[in-house]
């Protein structure tokens, strides 16, 4: 008989929407149930510090990369967890990729932008729990010393909320939105269906 992977929660949404805050808080509601869990992120740290470009000047090569490392450790992860949390998504890659085209004037090639599309796809398999926090443009993002100064570029950051939402529902991706006012109640119906999944599997 062939064990089930562990089931994933993902987390999508522009920056400075909540998205780690709430990882955190679903991360801890689990724990106390007893349940073992990964949470992987970071990734875009990451390939910036392998000199990939980054924020607006994101590439389908540096994409790529994203959707890739995003895919490889949520695999790693299922390893160890009886739950995985995705803290930015493939999706995620994407939006930011098609912001940044948009913000330069350009237009994605349409063949690079086939491949990216696909290896998404593959890369987020539909799970339990797909939450898409949802931009609140009169909240200021966090400050973060050290960031980027296209973190606190409110276009962009709007740009690639729009891009997110827009390919979730072009690839009908099931997926709950989180208004900024919604998080708590994000959190218990997440924790309330990963458990469940978790105990039907377990």
């Amino acid at each position: 008989m062939v064990t089930p992977p562990p089931p994933r929660l993902y987390i999508a949404g522009t920056h400075s929407t909540g998205k780690t805050t709430l990882a955190r808080r679903i991360e801890m509601e689990l724990r106390a149930n007893g349940i073992t869990v990964a949470r992987t992120g970071g990734l875009a740290k990451r390939a910036a510090e392998l000199g990939f470009p980054k924020m607006t000047r994101h590439t389908a090569q540096s994409t790529a990369w994203i959707i890739n490392a995003t895919s490889n450790a949520a695999l790693e992860a299922e390893l160890t967890a009886d739950v995985v949390i995705v803290d930015r998504t493939p999706y995620d890659a994407l939006a930011y990729y098609l912001a940044a085209a948009q913000h330069r004037d350009e237009h994605p090639d349409p063949e690079a932008l086939s491949r990216l599309t696909a290896l998404a796809q593959l890369a987020c398999p539909s799970p339990p729990v797909f939450l898409a926090t949802v931009l609140d443009t009169s909240l200021p993002p966090a400050e973060h010393p050290g960031k980027d100064p296209d973190w606190t570029n409110a276009e962009f950051r709007a740009a690639v909320d729009v891009q997110l939402h827009r390919a979730l529902a072009a690839y009908a991706v099931p997926h709950v939105p989180v208004p900024s006012d919604g998080h708590a109640a994000a959190v218990d119906a997440a924790v309330e269906t990963i458990t469940a999944t978790w105990e039907a599997t377990a």
